[in-house]
């Protein structure tokens, strides 16, 4: 089966959040399933640099506003085609705004070309390509899905994947006469969307299937509270709206083997993790105690839930407990957690950025990681704190929901508790559930159990690989029929 995945991100080449890593990983798993995936990806400058060796297999003579080049390539085992557009991509800062943080201004035109490429491979422009299936991923590649059904590839099955519903790609209606599609499109069952242009919703519109990453969170994202918007169209959909759990890399992501470790150790070695907790010391110039230390790995904004932990930082320190962040996001944030460093020298550690090294190290090390979200698709960080042994102390919602099993008495005393879980997403439940965390941190036993049990969780892409397998083989049976 032949899947062309049309993606903005992708890791290792370029990365800002957990899509990358999905969009990176997933090819990997299915692959052994008799799944090959190709990956359409923008030619930001990371990507190009990475690029040893690459052919071209199209050529566009003016693709919004320039010259443009379809380049096949394979980094990292993975089988890549690159956007080669410099006067789209090919420019300083991140891949959706400039080093201020401010989205560019042509960012329509730039995720409307990935989009009519996308269709352009489905319709079989690449020669001797044509995929049975394709998979977008994210606002960014949803106009992919609205070009196949306008145009040429209308009868190939696809896949919209919502990785956070909130990032939905709005545009004012002047643009659409830029967009090349037909006028009939411009409608509520086609691109419009409150009297602009909607790149999400009008990849919503035209899926054959739409997925989540969470079952929770496809729940969730059908009520006002949490649809933005976009709840009554996900209603219309549901019989095609489907919960998958992302997985992780278990390879790159082993403590086993993780480079990025001061110490590799296993669930039956769990003491090295002492020389981990004591790097984290050094490097975020904390106290050294016998107390707790829970990290934050996370973008630093109101989603995240991270004003709410600034809300109760005193009370937690006071509790007797560490904290290490490692972060970035809204600036009013970030000010209030280095003001937390200055005022708890010694017990609060901020490294403002992000650092993928220091990111293992603080799941390696640190005893607990904190995910107060307001909501949660999916999430991956707890995962990767069920992966090392680093306790995740979650909001039940979304995905968090669906993968912490919370460590309240029974579930101790049976022997499957992997976390904590506290609801609602504010400062009293937030501050209660850590002190619960600080409670059987006490006990080594219990607290020795509840990491084990976490490291026993298969969070690996193996079952969610062969769902999305099975839901790509569902959609190309029913075209066949």
């Amino acid at each position: 089966m032949q899947v062309l995945s049309v993606t903005p991100e992708i890791f290792p080449l370029i990365k800002t959040g957990g899509l990358a890593d999905v969009a990176g990983a997933l090819p990997v798993a299915l692959a052994g399933l008799g799944v090959a995936t190709r990956s359409l990806v923008p030619g930001y400058p990371a990507v190009m640099s990475a690029l040893k060796k690459n052919r071209a297999v199209h050529q566009y003579a003016s693709l919004q506003g320039g010259k443009a080049a379809l380049v096949a390539a394979e980094v990292a085992g993975l089988d890549l085609l690159v956007l080669d557009a410099p006067h789209l991509f090919d420019r300083p800062g991140g891949p959706y705004g400039d080093a201020t943080g401010a989205d560019w201004q042509d960012n329509w035109k730039r995720f409307a070309a990935l989009g009519r490429v996308g269709a352009d491979i489905a319709a079989g422009v690449v020669s001797g390509y044509k995929p049975d299936i394709v998979h977008a991923h994210d606002w960014q590649s949803a106009m992919t899905l609205a070009y196949m059904r306008y145009g040429e590839a209308a009868n190939v099955p696809s896949v919209m994947t919502v990785h956070n519903l909130a990032f939905q790609g709005q545009f004012a209606a002047s643009i659409f006469a830029g967009l090349g599609l037909p006028q009939q499109a411009m409608a509520l069952d086609g691109v419009e969307y409150y009297g602009g242009v909607g790149f999400l919703k009008a990849g919503l519109q035209a899926a054959s299937a739409i997925t989540t990453v969470s079952p929770t969170y496809a729940q969730e994202i059908r009520t006002p509270a949490f649809g933005m918007g976009l709840d009554g169209l996900l209603n219309l959909r549901a019989p095609e709206l489907h919960g998958i759990v992302n997985g992780i890399d278990v390879d790159i992501w082993n403590p086993e083997t993780d480079r990025h470790l001061a110490a590799t150790y296993s669930a039956s070695s769990l003491k090295e993790r002492k020389t981990n907790k004591g790097a984290i010391e050094e490097r975020m110039v904390l106290d050294r105690d016998e107390g707790p230390i829970y990290c934050v790995v996370s973008r630093l904004t109101w989603q995240k839930g991270i004003d709410i932990l600034t809300s109760i930082l005193d009370p937690v320190v006071a509790s007797g407990a560490r904290l290490a962040i490692l972060g970035s996001g809204d600036a009013g944030l970030e000010g209030a957690l280095l003001a937390a460093a200055a005022r708890h020298r010694g017990r609060v550690g901020v490294v403002i950025g992000y650092d993928e090294g220091l990111s293992h190290l603080l799941q390696g090390g640190a005893d607990g990681i904190l995910i107060p979200s307001r909501f949660e698709p999916c999430g991956l960080t707890q995962l990767y704190g069920l992966r090392y042994g680093c306790v995740p102390i979650v909001a039940r919602t979304g995905g968090l929901a669906d993968t912490i099993i919370d460590a309240n008495e029974a579930a101790v005393s049976a022997g499957v508790a992997t976390g904590f879980q506290f609801a609602p997403e504010n400062a009293g439940a937030f501050h209660h559930a850590i002190l619960r965390a600080n409670a059987l941190y006490a006990d080594p036993a219990d607290w020795t159990s509840l990491q084990r049990q976490g490291m026993k969780a298969d969070v690996s892409w193996d079952r969610s690989a062969r769902k999305y397998a099975a839901l790509y083989r569902t959609l190309i049976a029913k075209r066949a029929a």
